[in-house]
């Protein structure tokens, strides 16, 4: 199983190689989920490409953001700039920018990062089959979940196994986005889920989940066929990489879980109040809390014990290599050095003399050989086949060694053969939609449904659960009706979400949050359209998609409408124009974990300036954190002027009659903006 550690600076790469990692993941400038880590340059990757390899350390690429159609070109350039340097792998989350490396760099390979929201079988199936080498899973699956995918999904398993966990599914969070601006789609998470919250009478850091620590079960991690287990840490110290790492290769070469003291050594090195196991345990609840008190320290002592493994350029990790030579009258000196994979260089030297004085001997040329200092070699096996009588200088003997590593140096960091193209042009669009677009609806509560409603919309968007609630009936008279699939779900649920829509022949659409969904909705002769979760950010995406089956899409709520209005719309667009947009989906119920449980009915959390974001209960006890003001544009002309083919209005906690007064502002009818509202980011957008 590799062990996969973070390289967020130089000194991160070189802590983390010389400690014993297998791999480690990169970012190259600022298409990457840690814009704020040091990151590399150009140069500097491409050195320390050859560093890893020389160690036989392989290198992943993140190119895990969401990316507009003007940042793809230069997106692109690094997808070829990896594949020529080498790169083991490279981590995508935007379709688009997928779609876009099969085409400019089809011989790399990539893995779907876990901002994919990769939870199911299904979904790592299809992610599979759409040529991705490896899966990172949400790191909310248990270890019955990962075993499942692992058994099944035709691609390699990764698993977070140590460091920071989030609130929110990974790719579906936009808290930050909304708060502040910054993206954790977009590698800027300014980290909202830190800071404290109140529900209820309790106060205290309800979003902040303790670090997962999963090393007493790496055993069990290989014995399921997980391939990889992955360290998080690009934004922490490099003696923290140091020290995680090196004690996850002990632990991994020992096939054994840590003692006291290594267990000790992990948490002292960073953790938020001690770890949690609880998602690889399938155990849920309030333990799994955590923040990092302000009075912590690094353990400075033992930091500067673990710099000395990698400082001043140590070699702590030299790879081994056999040497063998032959030195015969009246042959040139000939000496062979391989490594244990198999691979191997032979050079040759200048013909021995004989002998005039006194004649080399095995024991000064083994010596000789042996001299690797200042190299990442080191020799474990020296064979030699020596004539006597004969003399070889110590200056050849020393340049045929140099030259033999050397020549090994070269063969291990030459990067393969790979083909790479220019950008190609976008496809041109066979129609394009010049109108105001028609108006949708999504609810969350049958109280919310009326047939006023229904008439005013040309699709109502409807939850999973609430098909077996409401005569549906009732309102396709008036309309479509279109199910909400749950955005987070399990292999498990599969059968019965099919079954669900097989049994409702009124309905006309399903909407798709991720991969996991398609192979669900499959064959059932309903319209498929991507919803929120798809994480529509460019055209290459709706491309995409469409290759896909979609037959629409919902642009990211994190889009400003110029870039909304410039999307080349491979798909009819929709996009949300009214509503309090959801902020993070949680497998972790705040509410429930603080003693608020609304049992279905929902509930609030409240921020440190007093705005309350409402809470809606969701399929397997999860939970939907709502913004605290609605999104109003009704009184603004651009959501028109888009391109847009639907404009969604999107009821959450609003009454009936609520939801009926937002639809006739929406419909030109008057009437003011609710009381407490935000444009969202329809004119800021995002870093």
């Amino acid at each position: 199983m590799e062990l996969l550690a973070p390289a967020g600076s130089r000194e991160a790469l070189l802590a983390a190689v010389q400690n014993g990692a297998d791999a480690v993941y990169m970012g190259l400038g600022s298409f990457n989920a840690r814009r704020g880590a040091r990151n590399f340059t150009d140069e500097d990757f491409a050195h320390a490409v050859e560093y890893c390899h020389l160690h036989g350390v392989r290198v992943y690429l993140t190119l895990n953001t969401l990316l507009t159609d003007r940042e793809l070109p230069e997106a692109a350039e690094a997808l070829r700039k990896a594949s020529r340097w080498g790169v083991d792998a490279v981590l995508v989350q935007d379709w688009g920018l997928w779609q876009l490396a099969r085409l400019v760099a089809p011989d790399q390979p990539l893995h779907a990062s876990t901002q994919m929201s990769l939870h199911t079988l299904s979904g790592a199936k299809l992610a599979a089959d759409l040529g991705m080498e490896r899966v990172v899973l949400a790191r909310e699956l248990s270890a019955h979940d990962t075993e499942i995918i692992c058994r099944s999904c035709g691609a390699e398993v990764e698993v977070f196994g140590h460091g920071a966990l989030c609130m929110c599914y990974s790719g579906q969070c936009a808290m930050s986005a909304m708060i502040g601006g910054r993206s954790g789609n977009r590698g800027t998470c300014a980290q909202p889920c830190r800071l404290p919250y109140r529900t209820g009478s309790k106060t205290g850091y309800l979003l902040s989940l303790k670090d997962n620590n999963l090393s007493p079960y790496l055993q069990q991690m290989e014995d399921m066929g997980v391939a990889c287990v992955k360290l998080e840490g690009r934004m922490k110290r490099p003696e923290y990489v140091a020290a995680v790492t090196g004690i996850y290769r002990r632990l991994l070469d020992e096939k054994r879980p840590p003692d006291r003291a290594e267990q000790s050594q992990l948490e002292s090195a960073f953790s938020r109040a001690g770890f949690t196991e609880g998602y690889w345990l399938g155990k849920r609840g309030p333990q799994m809390f955590g923040v990092r008190p302000e009075d912590a320290r690094w353990p400075e002592e033992w930091f500067a014990q673990v710099r000395k493994t990698y400082e001043n350029n140590a070699e702590n990790r030299p790879l081994p290599v056999s040497l063998s030579c032959r030195i015969a009258s009246g042959e040139a000196a000939r000496l062979t050095a391989a490594l244990r994979d198999g691979r191997s260089v032979t050079v040759t030297g200048p013909v021995p003399e004989t002998a005039r004085n006194r004649s080399l001997t095995e024991e000064e040329l083994r010596a000789r050989l042996k001299k690797t200092g200042g190299t990442a070699f080191v020799c474990d096996q020296i064979d030699i086949s020596l004539e006597d009588g004969l003399m070889l200088s110590a200056g050849s003997v020393n340049a045929l060694r140099r030259d033999a590593l050397e020549q090994l140096r070269a063969l291990l960091v030459k990067p393969p053969k790979r083909r790479t193209f220019p950008t190609p042009v976008l496809p041109a669009l066979a129609e394009s939609y010049d109108g105001a677009p028609a108006l949708t609806a999504s609810v969350a509560y049958a109280h919310q449904l009326t047939p006023e409603l229904a008439r005013g919309v040309e699709l109502l968007y409807l939850p999973l659960p609430l098909l077996d609630q409401v005569d549906l009936d009732e309102y396709t008279e008036y309309t479509r009706l279109c199910a909400v699939l749950p955005r987070i779900f399990r292999t498990e649920d599969e059968a019965a979400f099919r079954r669900t829509l097989q049994s409702h022949p009124q309905l006309s659409a399903v909407s798709v949050s991720n991969l996991g969904h398609l192979p669900i909705v499959e064959n059932l002769g309903l319209e498929i359209r991507g919803d929120l979760g798809m994480n529509v950010f460019n055209s290459r995406s709706l491309l995409f998609l469409r290759e896909l089956g979609l037959q629409s899409a919902t642009v990211s709520a994190e889009l400003r409408h110029q870039q909304i209005r410039d999307l080349q719309k491979y798909l009819p667009c929709e996009a949300v124009v009214y509503g309090r947009l959801p902020l993070m989906v949680t497998e972790n119920c705040v509410l429930r974990c603080s003693g608020q449980c609304g049992r279905g009915s929902g509930g609030t959390i409240t921020d440190r300036t007093g705005a309350e974001f409402p809470v809606l209960c969701s399929h397997g006890c999860r939970c939907e954190i709502q913004n605290s003001r609605k999104l109003f544009l009704a009184d603004k002309p651009e959501w028109q002027r888009c391109g847009l083919r639907w404009a969604r209005l999107r009821f959450t906690t609003e009454s009936a009659e609520d939801c009926l007064a937002a639809l006739e502002r929406y419909e030109g009818k008057g009437g003011g903006a609710p009381g407490d509202f935000t444009r969202g980011l329809f004119y800021r957008g995002v870093d």
